[in-house]
């Protein structure tokens, strides 16, 4: 249940986050991770080798480890089996912390991929209390919504943006029975919906970052957008972003319209 815009708290764990959540895909430096955390964000997603963001959680975890919340996971190898609590131990080590609030089995590609055995194996590590919550990345909306109407998973991370609108219907009325926290990303749809695609009139505006990122959060059933800047600069703006609330019903007609368009270009690795 969202306290505001720019608060929430992350399904139903109880832990109140800020509804922007930092990722260091593109290393912004340390100084921009203690800049996120001075400008309230709590909320953490870890790759492993983003040694950034590890190495300086790990120097943050030394004191107030309960007010944050880091999301992390073990990639689904299609071509072998994936080790889950190897890779959850190498977090563990990596943070220097006792447990992950979020553990995520990432890139779903198909329902067989995410099968009992894997499911088992993240159920025990719950319980055994070395992760809080466990959940899947997916594009796979269908499958998702299901997943989240059986209430085995805590948390869903998927892809949401005005270019890809299907959670929507797919994943959105399924929370509501279990209350998963929600983690979205590529609100920018990995910066095409800040360009103008073929077919825009020229005197027509395209939305900016701070629209994209206030379009995912304008939904009351996205906890935590996550962004990734590339520098303190950007990081600054995305915060600003927030503090402008909610898309107007015009700028929302504009963001869906242009989402329509990008959508259709049909980009091939999109």
């Amino acid at each position: 249940m969202t306290n505001d815009f720019c608060h929430s708290v992350f399904g139903n764990t109880g832990i109140p986050i800020y509804r922007l959540g930092l990722s260091a895909s593109y290393r912004p430096g340390k100084e921009s991770i203690h800049a996120a955390v001075d400008s309230g964000i709590n909320f953490f997603f870890c790759y492993g080798f983003d040694t950034q963001m590890t190495k300086t959680l790990r120097d943050i975890f030394k004191s107030d480890r309960e007010k944050y919340l880091v999301a992390t996971g073990a990639y689904n190898l299609i071509w072998t089996h994936t080790d889950i609590r190897r890779t959850l131990e190498k977090r563990l080590r990596q943070m220097k912390t006792d447990y992950i609030d979020v553990f995520l089995f990432l890139g779903v590609m198909k329902e067989k991929q995410f099968n009992q055995k894997i499911k088992d194996e993240m159920r025990q590590l719950r319980e055994e209390g070395k992760v809080k919550a466990i959940g899947i990345s997916t594009h796979d909306r269908k499958f998702a919504g299901r997943l989240m109407d059986e209430g085995e998973l805590n948390a869903i991370m998927m892809r949401y943006n005005a270019a890809h609108r299907g959670a929507e219907t797919d994943i959105f009325p399924h929370l509501a029975r279990h209350n998963p926290g929600v983690i979205s990303y590529t609100a920018t749809r990995w910066s095409y919906l800040l360009r103008r695609p073929k077919g825009w009139p020229l005197d027509s505006p395209i939305p900016t970052a701070s629209m994209c990122y206030r379009f995912v959060l304008t939904s009351d059933h996205v906890d935590v957008c996550l962004t990734a800047p590339r520098n303190i600069k950007q990081l600054r703006e995305n915060i600003g972003a927030l503090n402008q609330g909610p898309l107007s019903e015009e700028e929302m007609v504009l963001i869906r319209k242009f989402g329509d368009v990008v959508h259709y270009q049909k980009k091939w690795f999109m």
